[in-house]
């Protein structure tokens, strides 16, 4: 099995988008399973700020996380990363930011690991 990533959109090149998720997912000890990748518009993603966040209009990236330890039938479904191109100055950072939400982690709450991570992985591929 290995990580299967779904793109919807073209902002970002898939098979690009696929190096940044497994890296991610795979620094966070996750190879397997499925993730989503969809870039939409300033007006699609505000309205799931507002939706899911409570927040008024649109952000650059949005982590919609399902599976916290995997499904018992199949691989693991992580979630979806929602970006908004017109509101992000850097994609691929946004794409591996997303992927690591999706694996749990979150950048409010510990202590700069998740951001250092994200900065290690862009390193690695730039």
């Amino acid at each position: 099995m290995s990580l299967e990533v779904e793109v919807i959109g073209s902002a970002v090149a898939e098979e690009r988008v696929a190096l940044l998720s497994a890296l991610a997912a795979a620094s966070a000890g996750i190879r397997d399973g499925h993730v989503a990748v969809e870039f939409v518009d300033a007006t699609a993603i505000a309205e799931l700020n507002e939706r899911y966040r409570d927040k008024s209009g649109p952000t650059d990236v949005l982590s919609f996380p399902l599976d916290e330890d995997g499904a018992a039938h199949g691989p693991r479904e992580l979630g979806d990363v929602m970006i908004c191109a017109e509101h992000t100055e850097d994609l691929e950072e946004a794409v591996v930011h997303g992927v690591l939400h999706l694996t749990g982690m979150d950048h409010e709450t510990d202590n700069g690991e998740m951001l250092a991570l994200q900065a290690e992985i862009l390193r690695w591929v730039r």
